[in-house]
């Protein structure tokens, strides 16, 4: 291109020269002829075509700028042509830096169609962990697939989350239809009261049961947001399993929605987290860390889970630090209350001579609930007067295998002891004693009950506890153990076994016990669990001898009849007046406590009448502390849909239960011989068909 221009210029050029060179003052029409005539003698003078100097000069000036002229724009085209060298150069420099974004490009594409199928691996690992909290933990779950799913490209037909001022509300949940069998009847809906399988002489144990519900369907919200470097967070959970007074099922089936969980919690970048509402206890074993929403609770369907498993839902305040992933401490102070279990405690009886029977003992350590004060009135066990919370700190360590952790409880058990309560004398008995027998108040003396040098009175109780679970067979089989062991800890088991009975004196004696479960959870597809527990609690013989038993019987006075100045005998004759009478036994060697070897189980397989249509006999005489209980339970989940519109699933849950008493004796009193130890056995069956909310 740039040879074709130059010589184009030079020829521009030569030809522009020579035409200056040629002579323009000749006229090109002159004929030849008129260069031969002879020259006419005129005077001599310039011809006309002849020019001056002046203007050869000035042509010739002209004809140098027209040169100048043609150079200048000569160099413009030069400059053009670099100019166009540059542009083209520089499109061939944007050329090759596209081409080298290019080449980037496919290689980050060809990352992210490998990150692509790590996420669509994890997200399948992700869909088969939700699976497995999905029994247990359907908020957390629900709220794991929804991510799951959307990681996964499904289309998103409507928000997950709600926006609130600032606030995510996220709704979850489940509805249930679901129904139990039991090989002998416990009278229970889809909760089973495990201490309370009948024995071979409970009426209702002659029978099997089917109840069917959809109470244990639950309704979550979960609200998120965000202030000044921490996260806060409030939870609501609840359900139908809750009665009310006038809950029935003969027709309209209408039970009372009662709160399980609902707690606020305020969580720091620092790793510091507080907590407060009422949750579960912190006792419970999480599956990573300690936070609430990640413990691991049985998938099993049964809501009173696995007898061994460590629990409850109550007030608490707790504390946690996490150090960084793999280490979390913390502490908590939860709701208390105690159950006391037993018999035979001191106990003063007196009745009238018109029938009227007064008792007392000498403590007391529940109160009935208060109607005004919003307690359950109606509850017959009462509520026992706290003086502290329970005390609970734990450690948690997921060192990238398993997880693991480390727990202690603090209780404080608290009554109220009456020495002058159980008192009395044999002195006022017919016939009077040679040597009447005197149980007198230790304060003043006197044989009548009071208040006299009443006094509170509390015990410490506590244990220790650890667990843990590891994932084995590449994650597909999570193996876990946890034992809690203690005094007076009955309450954190599901088998609810009593924390104490009472000495003689009306003092606490914390019952040492503790509970153990063991867990297998097998995730054999990303829709199909299989899991099995075997669980068992413990309850020590705590019995006593020297408890005081104090009655009186009194016998109005019979006036005489038939005499003079008598009302006359309805048979005729003469009636001698009879005086009132008082019979008073006092037995201070007595036997009680909590599996004391002289109690009476003679009755424990014998079954007796029914009281009316509505009273089934509970047997003839049985103590029947329960020494050991133990629950084998084997299921599946199967989810037959896991998507964006949510989860449906179905599945089946049996286990064996079996409880184990202290022996006792075939008669009352301390004339027994022969050694009693009852036994109880029951066969169970769970259905469920759920849908979860996504």
């Amino acid at each position: 291109m740039k040879k074709l221009a130059a010589l184009t210029l030079s020829l521009f050029l030569s030809l522009g020269t020579a035409l200056a060179d040629s002579p323009k003052d000749t006229p090109k029409d002159t004929p030849k002829e008129a260069d031969a005539q002879p020259a006419k003698t005129t005077p001599a003078a310039k011809p006309a075509t002849t020019k001056s100097n002046a203007e050869i000069a000035a042509e010739m000036e002209e004809l140098r700028q027209t040169l100048q002229a043609q150079q200048e724009q000569l160099q413009m085209l030069k400059e053009e042509l670099a100019k166009r060298d540059k542009q083209i150069e520089e499109t061939r420099e944007a050329a090759a830096s596209a081409n080298s974004r290019a080449t980037e490009a496919n290689v980050k594409a060809t990352e992210a169609v490998a990150t692509s199928a790590e996420v669509k691996g994890a997200t399948s690992t992700l869909n088969t962990t939700v699976a497995n909290m999905a029994a247990s933990q359907p908020a957390v779950s629900n709220a794991a697939l929804s991510t799951a799913s959307a990681q996964g490209g499904a289309e998103e037909k409507g928000p997950l989350t709600i926006r609130f001022k600032g606030i995510n509300i996220t709704p979850g949940g489940f509805v249930a239809a679901e129904t139990v069998n039991r090989q002998r009847a416990l009278s229970a809906d889809i909760n089973t009261p495990l201490n309370s399988i009948p024995f071979s002489g409970n009426s209702t144990g002659r029978l099997a049961e089917m109840n069917l519900t959809g109470r244990q369907s639950r309704l979550t919200l979960l609200a998120e947001g965000k202030v000044a470097g921490a996260k806060i967070s409030g939870y609501y959970e609840a359900d139908f399993l809750g009665t009310g007074v006038t809950s029935n099922n003969r027709e309209s089936n209408s039970y009372v929605f009662r709160q399980r969980q609902v707690w606020g919690r305020a969580e720091l970048e620092s790793g510091w987290a507080f907590t407060g509402g009422q949750m579960w206890t912190l006792a419970t074993e999480n599956r990573k860390g300690m936070a609430n929403r990640t413990e691991a609770l049985p998938m099993v369907i049964d809501p009173q889970y696995n007898v061994g498993f460590t629990w409850e839902r109550a007030y608490g305040f707790r504390v946690t630090k996490n150090f960084g992933d793999h280490v979390a401490v913390g502490f908590s102070a939860e709701g208390p209350q105690a159950t006391v279990g037993g018999r035979g405690f001191s106990t003063y009886t007196n009745t009238s001579a018109t029938g009227v029977v007064t008792t007392f003992q000498n403590s007391f350590v529940f109160a009935p609930g208060s109607g005004g004060g919003l307690f359950n009135f109606v509850d017959t066990t009462g509520y026992s007067i706290n003086k502290t919370p329970d005390f609970i700190v734990k450690a948690a360590f997921d060192p990238g295998w398993g997880h693991y952790e480390v727990l202690g409880i603090v209780s404080t058990f608290q009554n109220r002891i009456y020495p002058c309560a159980v008192v009395g004398t044999t002195a006022k008995n017919f016939p009077t004693p040679v040597t009447p027998t005197v149980l007198a108040c230790p304060v003043n003396g006197t044989t009548t009950p009071s208040a006299a040098g009443a006094f509170n009175d509390s015990s410490t109780g506590g244990g220790v506890g650890g667990s843990a679970t590891v994932p084995l067979l590449h994650k597909k089989l999570d193996a876990g153990a946890k034992i809690v062991w203690g005094d007076g800890i009955g309450r954190f088991g599901s088998a609810q076994l009593a924390d104490a009975t009472l000495k003689p004196g009306g003092y606490f004696s914390l019952i040492h016990g503790g509970q153990f479960l063991a867990r297998l959870e097998w995730h054999v597809t990303p829709k199909i669990d299989v899991y099995g527990y075997l669980g068992g609690e413990y309850a020590a013989r705590n019995g006593y001898l020297g408890y005081t038993s104090v009655k009186i019987t009194n016998t109005p006075a019979i006036p005489g009849c038939g005499a003079i100045g008598q009302q006359p005998c309805a048979g005729g004759g003469v009636q001698p007046a009879y005086p009132a009478l008082v019979s008073t036994s006092i037995a201070t060697n007595g036997f009680g406590g909590y599996g004391s070897r002289y109690a009476n189980n003679s009755g424990c397989s014998v079954e007796q009448p029914p009281g009316g249509t509505g009273a089934p006999s509970g047997g003839g005489t049985c103590a029947g502390d329960t020494r050991y209980i133990s629950e084998a339970t084997i299921g599946f989940w199967h989810r037959i849909y896991a998507g964006e519109y949510g989860r449906l699933q179905w599945g089946i849950q049996y286990s064996y239960l079996y409880k184990n008493t202290w022996s006792g004796t075939d008669a009352a009193g301390l004339t027994g011989k022969v050694s009693i130890q009852p036994h109880a056995v029951d066969n169970m069956v769970w259905t469920s068909f759920r849908y979860y909310l996504p």
